[in-house]
C-alpha cells in the first residue's frame, strides 16, 4: 500500500435533476404534492489505483465526469457511494482564481490562498518568492486581482498551488489559459513535481500535452472507467471512440465504379516540431500522421487534407491525387503516411484539418474536422512587432527596391 498515492474504489456520485421548466411543468408542478427529478449518474462504480511519483492523465469528453472525480478527490463534494482515500497532503487548482478575494491584492491573496490550501504563513513566506517569480505578476503584486486578466489568475493561481509542498496535486485544465510559455513552465514544473516523488492527477482536452506528460492514463466516459494504462494506448482508443462524433466520419463510394477493397484510417494526430501536439507557435514545423488499414496489401492509398481557419474559412488543400510518384516501396496492408507541411507560416488562430482516406478516389473514408490545433503568437522576424490578423497566413516575403529617384 505504501507505493499507492490515491485509492478510488467503487466511487459513485448521483445528483438529481429538475424537470426542463417549462410553463407547463411548473404548472403541473403546482399541483404536485411530490416534484419528479430526473436521476443523473455524473460517476458510476469508478475504481482505480493511482501510484506515488505517477502523473494520470484524465480524459473524456466533456460532460464525462472527469470534473466531478476531481471535486470528490479535493473534498469539495461528497460521493454518493464508495469512498477515495488520499495518502498524503492535497492541493488542487480546479477553477481559476479559486480561493481568490478580488478585493485583495495578488500579495494578499497569496497568502490567503495558500491558507486554503493548507499551508502555514512560514511555508508561504519562504515560498513567496519562487512563487512570485514563477507566475511572473510581480510589476502588479499589490494590484487588486480584480484588475487582473484571467491568464494573470491562472498563472498566480497555478504557482500557489505548485509551490505547495503537497503529496498529491490535482489539476483541472490549467492549460486552458495562458500563453505557450507559461503553458511550457507548467509542463516542466509538474515533471518537477513528479520527480520528487509526489503524485499529480491532470485533466485536460489539450491530449497534446496528456502525450507529453502523463506516465499514465485513464478515460471516463458515462461516468465510468473505460480503461486505464499507458498514455499512448489510452489516447489511441479515446481517438477510435470518439472519431464518429468528434470528426464527423462517414464512407462514400462512388456506386459507379467495381470498387470493394476496403481501406480505414485507425490513426489521426497532429505533429509540432515532430512532436505530437495541439499546440504550436508562428513559424513552428506542422506535420499530420495518418494510420491506416487495408482489407489487402495496397500499393498506395488515395490522402487528401483540407485546412480551414475559425475565422478566414478553408485555405488550403493538398491530394495524393496530385503526385502520381506516391507510392508505396511494397504493397502493405497497415501502415502510417505523414503529411509533412514543415514550416507552415499560418498567423496566430485556431485551426481545423479534414481528412480524406481510401484506396482510390472513388472509395474513400470522409473525416470532416477531424483534427483542431492552436498557434500561439509569436514574433517571428525578430524585430519586437507581431503579425495583425488579416488573413490566414504570413509570408517571409522578399521587398526588391527596383527604382529610386
Amino acid at each position: 500500500m505504501s507505493e499507492i498515492a490515491v485509492k478510488i474504489e467503487n466511487l459513485s456520485k448521483q445528483f438529481q435533476m429538475a424537470g426542463s421548466g417549462s410553463l407547463r411543468e411548473t404548472l403541473a408542478g403546482l399541483f404536485s404534492k411530490k416534484e419528479k427529478k430526473e436521476e443523473f449518474w455524473a460517476l458510476k462504480n469508478f475504481s482505480l489505483e493511482i501510484k506515488k511519483g505517477e502523473i494520470m492523465g484524465v480524459v473524456g469528453k466533456n460532460g464525462a465526469g472527469k470534473s466531478t472525480l476531481l471535486k470528490i478527490l479535493s473534498r469539495i463534494t461528497e460521493p454518493t457511494s464508495g469512498k477515495a482515500t488520499l495518502y498524503g497532503r492535497v492541493t488542487s487548482l480546479l477553477e481559476v482564481g479559486t480561493g481568490f478575494h478580488p478585493e485583495l491584492t495578488g500579495r494578499e491573496n497569496i497568502f490567503l490562498n495558500g491558507s486554503i490550501l493548507g499551508m502555514t504563513r512560514v511555508e508561504i513566506r519562504q515560498k513567496f518568492d519562487e512563487i512570485v517569480e514563477f507566475s511572473g505578476v510581480g510589476k502588479f503584486l499589490d494590484t487588486p486581482v480584480k484588475h487582473y486578466s484571467s491568464g494573470m489568475y491562472v498563472r498566480l493561481a497555478f504557482a500557489v498551488a505548485a509551490h505547495l509542498e503537497a503529496e498529491i496535486l490535482i489539476l483541472d485544465e490549467v492549460l486552458a489559459v495562458g500563453d505557450a510559455e507559461f503553458q511550457r513552465k507548467c509542463l516542466g514544473k509538474m515533471n518537477e513535481i513528479a520527480n520528487d516523488g509526489r503524485t499529480v492527477i491532470f485533466v485536460s482536452h489539450n491530449l497534446g500535452a496528456v502525450r507529453s506528460l502523463c506516465t499514465a492514463a485513464c478515460l471516463i466516459q458515462q461516468g465510468q472507467l473505460i480503461l486505464t494504462g499507458s498514455t499512448d494506448e489510452v489516447l489511441q482508443t479515446y481517438f477510435n471512440n470518439n472519431l464518429g462524433e468528434k470528426a464527423s466520419f462517414h464512407r462514400f463510394i462512388n456506386s459507379y465504379q467495381n470498387q470493394t477493397l476496403t481501406l480505414r484510417p485507425t490513426e489521426l494526430a497532429v505533429v509540432v516540431n515532430g512532436e505530437i501536439s495541439g499546440l504550436m507557435e508562428m513559424g513552428d514545423d506542422l506535420a499530420f500522421d495518418v494510420g491506416f488499414e487495408a482489407d489487402a496489401p495496397v500499393s498506395q492509398i488515395y490522402l487528401s487534407v483540407v485546412l480551414t481557419s475559425t475565422v478566414f474559412g478553408d485555405f488550403l488543400h493538398s491530394s495524393t491525387h496530385f503526385l502520381p510518384t506516391f507510392r508505396f516501396p511494397q504493397p502493405t496492408q497497415k501502415g502510417k503516411v505523414r503529411i509533412n507541411f514543415g514550416r507552415l507560416q499560418l498567423i496566430t488562430g485556431r485551426f481545423i484539418a479534414s481528412f480524406w482516406v481510401g484506396a482510390a478516389v472513388n472509395s474513400v473514408e470522409v473525416l470532416t474536422e477531424a483534427l483542431h490545433f492552436e498557434i500561439q503568437e509569436k514574433d517571428v522576424w525578430g524585430t519586437g512587432k507581431l503579425s495583425p490578423r488579416v488573413s490566414s497566413m504570413w509570408w517571409d516575403t522578399p521587398f526588391e527596391l527596383l527604382e529610386n529617384s
